[in-house]
């Protein structure tokens, strides 16, 4: 697998800013961008970008930082600011919070690039799709507010990694445009405009919904790799043993052990991806594996408990065997070449990537919307 260089940007066309930039994974996907600067408040993820990427890093909270701070004039602002707070596996305490409130701390960054004349034509936000409802629908709608309120017209996708890699990674871009146009369509259209984002677009005032594009950008060909394909030989991973292993299938759904069993008696190998969760079952409380055969890894997670690592079960030889998803195959559920330099320690490298964003993902992004808008201004230019 191999992945766009990081290091020799020197073909480039365009600037682009990277915020809470992580290892710098969207800037792999930046097609045709070069990174002028990027920041994050992580020493780790901060090491990580050095060691993958050229360019100037600011290490330390957005917050920190002035437009005198910035070089240049971008084409292009990326924010993929952090989402735990408007998740629906978090808090739910919206852009208020301390972490999703570093939005603002961005934002305050682009009015000032704005009053020196250096505002970036293009802005992309990056979040979980679950901006859409958190805070009712206020935390959306205060950030396209905020983008329209600044002349750009805004509109937004809802993008599955599983259209490219075999992972399940929903994720929404807002993107806005001032100065330059993108393709459009009349009325929104499957797969990128959803159903959740079709109803958090009707709640818009009307104001942002008369500033509004429903962005066109092409489906991917059908996905023809799965979960085994990323995985390392089995020789080269540390399984579990047998107890550990039969505790861990204990903790199966009836319904998800018989289809373990069914894989198993099939007599081909089968591989399956699994998540330890709480469930309520009778009123109570229990631990569930929860796994899935359709040859998708789960949503990457940040390891920040047990039940945040991802299992691999592998049925194979008439047995069943387990272990933990490893970085660097995390990686390659991020579209992340092997070339790319992980940090040393599992629990760093599953991390960098469970906060991360999908590279063929942004890759399609930029080359069917941000590219072609900002290159027809050129061209009439």
């Amino acid at each position: 697998m191999s992945i766009r260089p990081s290091r020799n940007q020197a073909a480039s066309t365009f600037g682009a800013y990277e915020f809470f930039a992580g290892g710098g994974l969207a800037g792999l996907g930046l097609t045709g961008f070069r990174t002028l600067f990027a920041n994050d408040i992580d020493a780790a993820k901060a090491s990580s970008w050095r060691a993958n990427h050229e360019g100037v890093f600011h290490h330390g909270d957005v917050w920190a930082l002035t437009p005198e701070d910035l070089p240049k004039r971008p084409d292009l602002a990326w924010a993929s600011s952090p989402c735990q707070d408007v998740s629906l596996a978090g808090a739910r305490a919206g852009l208020k919070a301390h972490r999703s409130g570093a939005f603002w701390g961005f934002w305050r960054l682009m009015q000032g690039l704005d009053a020196d004349g250096r505002g970036p034509p293009v802005i992309v936000i990056e979040n979980v799709a679950g901006l859409l409802t958190s805070g009712e629908g206020r935390d959306f709608a205060a950030v396209c507010t905020a983008l329209v309120e600044a002349g750009y017209r805004v509109g937004a996708l809802e993008m599955d990694a599983a259209l490219w890699l075999p992972q399940s990674r929903p994720r929404l871009f807002v993107v806005a445009l001032r100065g330059v146009d993108g393709p459009e369509i009349a009325a929104p259209v499957a797969p990128f405009h959803s159903s959740r984002l079709i109803a958090a677009h009707g709640r818009l005032p009307d104001a942002v919904r008369a500033a509004w594009a429903w962005w066109s950008v092409a489906a991917p060909p059908r996905r023809n790799l799965d979960l085994a394909a990323v995985l390392e030989p089995d020789a080269e991973v540390a399984w579990l043993s047998d107890t550990p292993t039969a505790d861990l299938l204990a903790l199966s759904a009836p319904l998800h052990r018989a289809r373990l069993e069914a894989a198993l008696a099939t007599g081909d190998r089968r591989v399956a991806a699994g998540y330890r969760r709480v469930r309520m079952e009778q009123g109570r409380k229990v631990q569930r594996l929860e796994l899935r055969l359709d040859g998708l890894a789960g949503c990457l997670r940040t390891p920040a408990g047990g039940s945040s690592r991802q299992y691999v079960i592998v049925c194979d030889e008439d047995r069943i065997r387990a272990r933990r998803l490893t970085g660097r195959e995390a990686a390659r559920l991020m579209g992340v070449g092997d070339d790319y330099r992980l940090p040393s320690g599992e629990t760093a490298a599953l991390k960098l990537m469970g906060d991360a964003v999908a590279v063929p993902v942004v890759r399609a992004l930029t080359e069917g919307l941000l590219a072609p808008a900002l290159a027809g201004a050129r061209v009439a230019a």
